[in-house]
């Protein structure tokens, strides 16, 4: 079993193998990227193809915890579950998520972009196999699954939770709802939807894009984004090889080119309108919940500064 967890790396924190336990850090602000690097790896390789006409598929069993994910990421994985498991459903993704188990941790320092509390994301009670709170000098616990409970039942020095203790995380719970909110959103989540609607000639996705460099960043870090690319890698004997899925992302230049070279969205701010219209309607539409959860992480990685989505939403209020 291997330990994901969160590890300082100079000023930044990533989700990686934990060696030593000096390392864990349940106080960072946010990762670099998130947790979906272990559901969504950027390069997976499906299945193994020999001539003639045979393959045989690729599943990792190795089972993993992923330690100290944030309220907000459970939230995105929890997008995912969706998406991934209706329809048909993803086996390659459905296998990983059966063997994580998911120790979640409540903010502790909020980071610099972050706006979860808009989202609705600052607190998150599904997903979860275990819950941490830092109340005091100390941690209170819950096991959230049965996964969750066998984990604990092996754990030392443990008292049970007292009134007082479940009073001080509940207000932690309702700090973080409120001091999650570092861009302010001004648009009722339930009318994000139809306010795109009404908004696809707006001059904001023109006035963004003279900046953008279609460089996809703000895709590749959303812990929402789930688009890939499925590729082919023969081999030199040209007989065998294998087929792998990488990451995609909408605001990339090819991203919509099909067959005959067609580009069905040549223009930046075309994609970059898409990105907000995914986020906003088409998922609300699907699955009936917004896929921003407020990370923070797009705004950060942005270097020309035009993909904090609260910005673009506020500014949709101010009309043309």
């Amino acid at each position: 079993m291997s330990n994901a967890a969160a590890a300082a790396k100079t000023d930044y924190f990533v989700f990686a193998e934990l060696a030593n336990a000096e390392d864990l850090r349940l106080d960072y602000d946010v990762t670099v990227f998130s947790p979906k690097y272990y559901f969504q790896p950027p390069r997976e390789v499906l299945l193994n193809f020999f001539s003639p006409a045979e393959y045989k598929s690729v599943f990792d069993e190795e089972p993993f915890i992923l330690f100290g994910v944030h309220p907000y990421d459970m939230a995105a994985i929890n997008q995912m579950d969706k998406i991934f498991s209706s329809d048909h459903c993803d086996a390659h993704y459905v296998n990983r998520r059966r063997k994580a188990v998911i120790i979640g941790c409540d903010v502790q320092k909020p980071s610099a972009n972050v706006f979860a509390g808009c989202m609705n994301t600052a607190v998150v009670r599904e997903g979860f196999d275990i819950l941490l709170t830092r109340i005091g000098d100390g941690y209170l616990i819950e096991a959230l699954t049965e996964p969750g409970k066998r984990l604990l039942k092996d754990a030392q020095g443990l008292q049970a939770a007292d009134a007082k203790s479940i009073k001080l995380r509940e207000e932690v719970w309702e700090k973080n709802r409120k001091n999650l909110r570092r861009h302010e959103l001004r648009v009722p989540l339930k009318d994000l939807p139809a306010l795109l609607e009404r908004s696809y000639d707006h001059p904001v996705w023109e006035e963004k894009t003279r900046k953008c460099f279609s460089c996809g960043s703000c895709n590749l870090v959303c812990p929402t984004c789930y688009c890939f690319d499925v590729r082919d890698d023969t081999r030199w004997d040209l007989h065998s090889g294998v087929r792998c899925r990488v990451w995609d992302g909408c605001l990339l230049r090819d991203f919509a080119t099909v067959a005959g070279g067609h580009n069905f969205r040549k223009k930046r701010e075309e994609r970059y309108r898409h990105r907000y219209y995914r986020k906003g309607k088409y998922m609300p539409d699907k699955i009936g919940e917004i896929a921003c959860v407020g990370c923070g992480r797009c705004i950060a990685a942005c270097v020309t500064n035009i993909a904090n989505p609260v910005e673009v939403f506020n500014r949709l209020l101010e009309g043309k």
